[in-house]
């Protein structure tokens, strides 16, 4: 009578993931064929972002928290925006609207492009950076920093500088784009579709792991856009809720292995991001954006998560189209001079509410007499988190025959797909400080 097979343990601890942004672990037990653990550890330090806006005037509150992240500077500077407006019951003008929303544009190409391009391509084309990318395809890596370099622009030319924005104020802006700018800005816009379809054919030849969890998908919706900038917030398990109560739907809390907390809604863990979006609004996709989802291959409903990186590329066309019908309805209508909406209260309580790339930003103020009492930041990654580890534990038992290597691989490609920017995710709500 033969003995059985003993499987021999498997041990990872990936110290640190890379190509993320942020420092995060992998760590992974297997026991004789069975998951001992599987966590991704956040270990970065919190960052206290709340507790430096407290006692702070408002008109500064967007500029501290644009510095939370260098790669969402203008989505969090935006949100702090709306939550200030939103407290102090100030209406932004059509014109500051438009603006605010090419700059979020430029923003999510921005991201995008850095993602797909130099964090998750090398997974695909056989390198581990995009160094040696650079050595062996470099129309690539140039087609990247080009598109870059037009995302960037749009920032500067709105935000006064392509990170942490300074002409963004409550109200409106400080100073304004002219007419010349924003129709150059038109025509390399129209030039970068070119770049879009390269980048189409690129990833239609790439084979993305097979690897599907259903789950949550949340996201911000509006009736009328693919929404970044308010609205409400949508579920793909059904519900809708104005943005004011968010922690009725992001209910935040700690975890022991994370200095980063966890999020909930309906169910254990939900995933926000360019999936979560695309899943929610796809209708409202411009027709470009629709024809670069089919030609890719993604449909909606996709529980892929790997597949987030597919989305983001929907994005960007998605994005470039909108940007193009901004700049020219600026151009139509003029670029009218104004000054930002003079404040008519100095108290209040207010939530704002965009899509950073990664998912849905959430700033939350209490404004006494002109200054900050009390902020909350809930950060995309923060809420992809707990649904990142549930598919970590839902692939790691599929992979059990596979070489350590090879699921090491596997779970940091799962990662990655997310775009977490970890350095964001670490936050505390609550800092007391002894007198």
């Amino acid at each position: 009578m033969s003995k059985a097979k003993v499987k021999k343990p498997v041990k990872i601890d990936v110290h640190h993931v890379t190509r993320v942004e942020g420092h995060g672990n992998i760590v992974v037990d297997i026991q004789d064929g069975k998951m001992q653990r599987c966590d991704l550890q956040i270990v970065e330090a919190p960052r206290f972002f709340e507790a430096m806006l407290r006692g702070q005037p408002y008109e500064q509150a967007s500029h501290l928290s644009s510095r939370i992240c260098g790669i969402c500077a203008v989505t969090h500077a935006t949100t702090s925006l709306r939550a200030t407006e939103n407290a102090l019951g100030i209406v932004p003008s059509r014109q500051t609207a438009l603006l605010r929303k090419l700059n979020l544009n430029g923003e999510m190409l921005d991201s995008h492009i850095l993602h797909v391009y130099m964090l998750v391509a090398p997974d695909f084309l056989g390198v581990g950076s995009v160094i040696p990318l650079a050595k062996t395809s470099p129309e690539v890596v140039l087609r990247a920093l080009r598109m870059k370099k037009l995302a960037g622009d749009i920032c500067s030319l709105v935000g006064g500088r392509h990170t942490h924005p300074v002409s963004t104020v409550v109200g409106g802006f400080t100073s304004l784009p002219d007419a010349a700018s924003i129709g150059d800005l038109h025509g390399r816009l129209l030039a970068m579709r070119e770049d879009l379809d390269a980048t189409i054919n690129l990833f239609q030849g790439l084979s993305l792991p097979n690897f599907e969890r259903d789950t949550e998908f949340l996201a911000l919706s509006t009736d009328d856009e693919y929404c970044f900038m308010d609205g409400a917030i949508a579920s793909s398990d059904g519900g809708t809720w104005p943005i004011d109560q968010y922690l009725t739907v992001t209910n935040e809390h700690m975890v022991d292995h994370s200095t980063a907390k966890h999020a909930q809604n309906f169910r254990q863990a939900y995933m926000v991001g360019a999936l979560a979006r695309f899943n929610i609004n796809y209708e409202k996709l411009h027709d470009r954006a629709r024809q670069a989802a089919s030609a890719l291959g993604l449909q909606s409903k996709c529980i892929n998560p790997y597949w987030n990186s597919i989305a983001q590329i929907v994005e960007m066309v998605h994005c470039t189209e909108d940007a193009i019908l901004i700049t020219e309805r600026l151009l139509d209508e003029g670029i009218l001079p104004e000054d930002p909406v003079p404040v008519q209260k100095l108290s209040g309580e207010g939530v704002g509410a965009c899509e950073a790339p990664r998912g849905t930003l959430y700033h939350h103020y209490l404004i006494e007499n002109g200054v900050l009492r009390r902020a909350n930041c809930v950060i995309p990654t923060a809420q992809n988190l707990a649904n990142i580890e549930a598919d970590m534990r839902e692939l790691v038992p599929m992979s059990m025959e596979r070489e350590p290597e090879e699921i090491t691989l596997a779970l940091e490609m799962l990662v990655r797909a997310y775009d977490p920017c970890i350095s964001c995710s670490t936050h505390m709500v609550e800092v007391n400080f002894v007198k």
